[in-house]
């Protein structure tokens, strides 16, 4: 009887593919690996959608960077406001705030929101209309609130909307001021009708952010864009 040759049939491919569960093992391993590096906080955001892809974080921590810088806007608001009151202009119907040149950060960063309304509540401690100074302080953080949302609305990716966006990110500090501080003015009883009042703190706050907010953008626009001054 003759014999059969008989070829075992090997796949080519197999012997240069792990076992799975080799290849599972050593994904585990690499990945407790990759996971155990030290790293920064900045890297650790970036690499999170590598490490969790379907982990989104919504809310970040607050940081001492945030807070100190909550607090220099403040006090830069605080001091810049009692600066124009030695002129007569922090507070009253004519009003030339200098210190209201900072109401576009908001298009910059959130924690310039909280810092020009807490900035607000301690200069108007000063203010002889002190008992209402509660709406501009509710002035201001409505006023930050809508540029801030406008800063992120319109994206600066031309010239057309970096000019859309400041010069729509402006008009809220100018509205609302214009709205709700003749209300202070008009509640404490001075002599002024309210439209005579809305009409001067409208052009006030048009003066100032003209004059001061907008080159103040640009100046900090470009120092962002070489030192990184909002990372």
């Amino acid at each position: 009887m003759q014999e059969k040759n008989i070829t075992p049939m090997i796949d080519s491919d197999l012997s240069i593919r792990p076992a799975p569960e080799e290849k599972e093992s050593d994904m585990r391993l690499e990945n407790k690996e990759y996971l155990a590096r030290p790293v920064t906080l900045e890297q650790e955001k970036e690499l999170e959608p590598q490490i969790h892809p379907q982990k989104r974080k919504i809310f970040y921590p607050v940081t001492t960077k945030i807070v100190t810088r909550t607090a220099m806007i403040a006090a830069f608001y605080v001091v810049l406001t009692l600066l124009s009151q030695l002129f007569g202009l922090g507070f009253g119907v004519v009003q030339f705030r200098i210190s209201e040149a900072l109401t576009v950060l908001p298009l910059f960063f959130f924690s310039a929101v909280p810092a020009l309304a807490i900035g607000c509540l301690i200069a108007n401690l000063f203010s002889p209309y002190i008992v209402f100074e509660f709406i501009g302080v509710a002035a201001s953080l409505i006023a930050g609130l809508s540029t801030y949302l406008i800063g992120i609305l319109i994206k600066t990716n031309t010239k057309l909307n970096e000019g859309l966006r400041l010069a729509m990110g402006i008009l809220p500090p100018i509205l609302f001021n214009a709205l709700l501080v003749p209300l202070i003015i008009t509640l404490a009883g001075a002599p002024y009708a309210y439209w005579y009042a809305f009409g001067f703190v409208g052009l006030g706050q048009l003066a100032v952010l003209t004059v001061l907010g907008i080159p103040l953008y640009f100046i900090l626009k470009r120092l962002d864009s070489k030192v990184n001054i909002f990372k």
